[in-house]
């Protein structure tokens, strides 16, 4: 298997993300994990890459879309029902907390053309292919 840096960096972010999530053990006794974060996915078109992260239960002012130095950062929080009190419950599985995801861009990224939009709690998030670098050409007076 090649690995190429971006992909290599992605891949233990992740194994470190599962190996510090911290368990809970729920009242049948089974543990569970409960940290929570999007799944994505990630494609390219011929506009550029774009990255889907599902956000059920999430509302877009509660989400953020950060570019530095090359690295594309979601955050966001997805709260709990407050209506509920935790005595209510017979069984609460689904997750609740801030989320944090970064990735790795391979071409540089020029924030200001990156595009966002949120519908059905999906974000969609497209950020442009770079305009290939222009060769300049420079007159060179030979005397």
């Amino acid at each position: 298997m090649r690995w190429d840096l971006p992909i290599l960096q992605d891949y233990i972010n992740k194994t470190l993300e599962d190996a510090l999530s911290f368990g809970r053990k729920a009242d049948d006794g089974d543990i569970t994990l409960c940290s929570w974060k999007p799944v994505t996915d990630i494609y390219e078109t011929e506009e550029g890459v774009v990255i889907k992260a599902e956000l059920p239960g999430v509302g877009k002012e509660d989400v953020s879309v950060e570019v530095k130095d090359n690295i594309l950062t979601l955050k966001g929080e997805r709260s709990a029902d407050k209506e509920v009190s935790e005595e209510k419950y017979y069984r609460k599985e689904r997750c609740f907390g801030t989320f944090h995801r970064t990735f790795t861009m391979r071409d540089t990224v020029n924030p200001d053309n990156i595009k966002a939009a949120f519908k059905d709690g999906v974000l969609e998030v497209l950020v442009p292919k770079a305009e290939e670098d222009k060769p300049t050409r420079i007159k060179v007076n030979i005397e």
